[in-house]
């Protein structure tokens, strides 16, 4: 008989600790999107710094394919909801926009000046914001913490009005955390200061997926046990609820690499984001 028991929740749930060279990031992506950015608003198809809402990290970018657009792409970034903003991740619109998909990253309220029940809220603006703007289907995704903000946006009880319901064709959710309880008995919470109630009500794994409902869940093969264990959650659940769902563990892929796919306009992770 094989037990499972987690005496160290801090140490599962950190990354950067865990993987060689990790300290790395996030300062290794600032370049790239930069660089990224800077080429999209030289060539006329980025709009930065969109007001979605009235706080000040209220803001997303747009980036733009050179032709009318397929569809909307919306990308929201992790960190553990308490760090970073939209501008470390515009490089990772390359692979959707090379596909014909215009591409919107919305920064947030991060906590403990929110809480995540408010992050959920102000994603939910952002998408609508941005659908706003571009027609077509829209696809989802997000890495991380992220990953359970996208999920979340198709619960049942989602916070997206209906008209933008109908048109979400595709989440996925990448190295999401889509069950809060465990992150409570870290130190995080110290910040996050989520409580039971808050947990139940936000972790997509104990909510029913919304009607129509499609979703694939996307881990690095060699990400913490816990992220591995959160990605196959989800899938497994909302299987059993009516849900088109996927489980995908890519192999030699970390906490912070796994993204890369994204990047690159035919990598499996963007042809599955845009499929």
């Amino acid at each position: 008989m094989l037990e499972h028991h987690i005496a160290d929740w801090d140490n599962a749930y950190t990354n950067g600790a865990n993987i060689a060279g990790g300290d790395r990031w996030p300062a290794a992506w600032v370049g790239p999107a930069q660089a990224f950015r800077d080429a999209q608003f030289a060539a006329g198809r980025a709009k930065l710094d969109i007001a979605y809402g009235d706080r000040p990290r209220n803001r997303l970018d747009l980036f733009l394919p050179e032709s009318t657009a397929k569809g909307l792409v919306v990308f929201v970034h992790g960190g553990y909801w308490m760090a970073l903003d939209k501008s470390y991740w515009s490089h990772l619109a390359a692979g959707p926009i090379a596909n014909g998909y215009a591409v919107a990253m919305p920064s947030y309220t991060l906590c403990p000046e929110g809480r995540i029940g408010g992050i959920v809220n102000e994603i939910s603006a952002a998408i609508a914001k941005a659908a706003e703007m571009v027609e077509g289907p829209i696809m989802l995704t997000g890495h991380s913490a992220g990953g359970h903000l996208v999920s979340r946006m198709i619960c049942a009880n989602t916070p997206l009005a209906p008209s933008v319901q109908r048109r979400i064709r595709h989440v996925v959710s990448i190295s999401g955390v889509h069950d809060l309880r465990p992150i409570m008995r870290t130190g995080m919470n110290k910040t996050l200061a989520i409580d039971e109630a808050e947990a139940l009500a936000e972790s997509p794994v104990l909510l029913r997926p919304m009607e129509n409902a499609r979703i694939t869940c996307w881990v690095g093969g060699g990400e913490r046990a816990e992220f591995l264990r959160q990605n196959a959650l989800l899938a497994n659940i909302w299987t059993g609820l009516g849900a088109a769902t996927n489980a995908v563990v890519e192999p030699d892929r970390h906490h912070f690499s796994v993204i890369d796919g994204l990047a690159d306009p035919n990598h499996a992770l963007t042809r599955t984001l845009i499929g």
